[in-house]
């Protein structure tokens, strides 16, 4: 059998039940992708199989052992990404990502990027006074971000937090909603609300929410502000019109920063209407301190088949996008 070999590689063995996984699942993900066959051997890995794909194997398998080392919990999560990582080479890239550490939860878990576009996110938003996080769900926009303001709210970097989105339905006519103005938004706003308890705490939150130095409001209250010494977060951003996203943009002012939030996939503006988040990115993209980070598919750190589901749709809308320029063409030809 062309190039086959055997390589024997060593794992501590209080790291062998995070590397396995739940009924060997994590180290059958590697057999299956890389094409080789690993078993346990005396306190350590044999891995058989083509001399180049067992290299492979075996560096994937290592780089999970010092994820494990560092203290995390190997998820389905990690072992898919190191192996996308190991098939472009760039499995080494796994360590350095784990050791930015942004801040803990209240629980005391470490919010950390989990890809390389991750990465390249949190530094653009270290770097720059404004950043454009543009990617499918579950790609972490929100959550970094929130992430990112916390952190720099309680380093006293920024005075206060101010999260808004657009108060726009997701593709239903909701009708009426009893009740005063502020709980007729804070159902648009609860995904906000939701990060800022898991990151900041239930008592923190409200204490800085009584002070008014954290506020979370539709986009329509940013109207006739200026937004100084402050960390600004604008999401759901594709469901802004480009007046709306010129009025928000115009808000800012000295010592603030802005991240803004949008999936272009998801839209619920009415047909016809362009987005802001669209025309943003045509008009803003040569200037200084303004970034543009494009999330994908292979950013997405939720649920294994989130991942699967984003994919295929940005397919199915490719193989759309490019049906509809070949019958624009051929239309143009007749």
């Amino acid at each position: 059998m062309k190039g086959r070999t055997e390589l024997l590689i060593e794992i501590p063995a209080e790291h062998m039940r995070n590397i396995f996984g739940l009924y060997d699942s994590h180290i059958k993900k590697i057999e299956d992708d890389f094409h080789v066959s690993i078993a346990d051997r005396d306190g350590g890995l044999k891995i058989i199989g083509e001399e180049d794909k067992v290299k492979k194997a075996a560096s994937v398998t290592m780089q999970l052992v010092e994820l494990s080392k560092r203290g995390n919990i190997i998820q389905d999560q990690n072992v898919d990404y190191a192996i996308t990582l190991g098939m472009e080479d760039k499995e080494k890239e796994l360590v350095e990502i784990d050791k930015d550490c942004i801040c803990h939860t209240v629980s005391g878990k470490p919010v950390k990027p989990k890809t390389l576009g991750q990465k390249q996110y949190v530094d653009a938003i270290r770097d720059n006074m404004i950043v454009f996080g543009l990617g499918p769900a579950g790609t972490g926009k929100t959550y970094l971000a929130m992430a990112m303001a916390i952190t720099a709210f309680k380093n006293e970097e920024v005075g206060r937090i101010i999260l808004t989105r657009p108060a726009i339905e997701a593709g239903e006519k909701l009708g009426f909603l009893p009740g005063d103005l502020q709980s007729k938004v804070d159902p648009y706003l609860r995904p906000l609300y939701d990060a800022l308890y898991q990151i900041m705490g239930a008592e923190s939150f409200n204490k800085n929410m009584e002070k008014g130095l954290i506020e979370v409001a539709p986009l329509a209250y940013m109207r006739g502000r200026t937004l100084d010494n402050a960390y600004i977060i604008l999401d759901e951003a594709q469901n802004t019109t480009p007046a709306q996203m010129k009025m928000f943009l115009t808000r800012i002012g000295f010592g603030s920063k802005v991240v803004v939030t949008g999936d272009a996939s998801q839209k619920d503006l009415a047909p016809g209407t362009r987005s802001g988040l669209d025309v943003a990115a045509r008009v803003l993209g040569k200037i200084d301190d303004i970034a543009f980070c494009n999330l994908t598919s292979k950013d997405v750190v939720r649920h294994p088949l989130v991942q699967k589901i984003v994919k295929a749709y940005e397919d199915y809308e490719a193989k759309e996008k490019n049906h509809k320029s070949r019958d624009t063409g051929n239309g143009r030809r007749k």
